[in-house]
């Protein structure tokens, strides 16, 4: 539903936490976060809401009501959320983005996980990870994150792989290429992300690689940020030549988890959320 239309709603009126983008009817944090609270028995629902621009003036009023406990943030207002907040965490303030409000002692928190959730699944491949290379397919609302992440492990130098890198201004250590010439800075890297939709249902065949280019991939780690399908065109490919294949799956569930937790502070219930999620996202 649309944000008009949840204010319409009966389900305005009762404790509830939101998610705010556009558009919102693919997500599935509302599956995530309701087994969450109900696993926990506590008294609230999670809604999906489309905002489009003109409702930003009352969706910020919204955040007022003492119904409203809390929200994530997706695609295309993770920056402008940031302007709206009365405080924010250190991550987001580094990153310039939030992914999640907080409310705290009468006061508008932004946060960002999804630094932490791109984080966790690859904290096994810290020591080769020191020092290295990463090349990112895309500069889109996950890059700045994955950046502050890849970082803060000791990643030396990342190379952001774009089809305009002319209209990017990366910081001293982001280095821009193309589609083009990127392979020229594979051979050097550790890891190799792709943070573009490419190969999302339901463009299942499609990849930030080409078929020629995949020995790109070999013994490196390739993490992919798409979870629908879990196995992408992308990880396939990693396999094919003894890459080391991460799935965006386990991102979402712990960007997730860290959101649950600074809202209730209560711990997520992992297995139950990845039994979940299996059942929608099949192998």
């Amino acid at each position: 539903m649309n944000f008009s239309e949840f204010l319409a709603s009966e389900s305005s009126q009762y404790p509830h936490y939101l998610l705010i983008g556009s558009p919102i009817s693919h997500s599935v944090s509302p599956l995530m976060h309701n087994t969450a609270l109900q696993h926990h028995g506590l008294k609230a629902e999670y809604h999906a809401v489309g905002v489009r621009q003109s409702e930003i003036p009352s969706l910020i009023s919204h955040f007022n009501k003492l119904e409203f406990l809390g929200a994530n943030v997706t695609i295309p207002y993770k920056e402008t959320m940031f302007e709206a907040m009365d405080t924010l965490g250190m991550e987001a303030a580094q990153i310039e983005a939030i992914n999640t409000i907080v409310k705290r002692d009468g006061k508008i928190i932004g946060e960002n996980t999804d630094e932490y959730g791109f984080r966790v699944p690859i904290e096994e491949y810290a020591d080769e990870l020191y020092g290295e290379r990463a090349v990112i397919f895309g500069t889109g609302g996950a890059t700045k994150a994955i950046c502050y992440a890849l970082k803060d492990m000791g990643v030396d130098e990342i190379v952001m792989v774009s089809r305009r890198p002319g209209q990017y201004d990366p910081s001293g250590s982001v280095t821009m290429c193309n589609y083009d010439n990127w392979t020229a800075y594979a051979e050097d890297a550790s890891i190799i992300i792709n943070a573009t939709p490419l190969g999302m249902t339901p463009n299942t065949e499609a990849s930030p690689v080409k078929s020629d280019q995949i020995e790109m991939l070999s013994g490196k780690i390739c993490y992919d940020v798409v979870y629908n399908p879990q196995e992408t065109t992308f990880l396939k490919q990693a396999k094919k030549v003894d890459g080391i294949p991460v799935g965006g799956l386990d991102m979402l569930i712990h960007q997730a988890a860290k959101s649950f937790k600074l809202w209730t502070g209560q711990e997520f219930p992992l297995g139950l959320v990845k039994m979940k999620l299996d059942e929608v996202y099949p192998d």
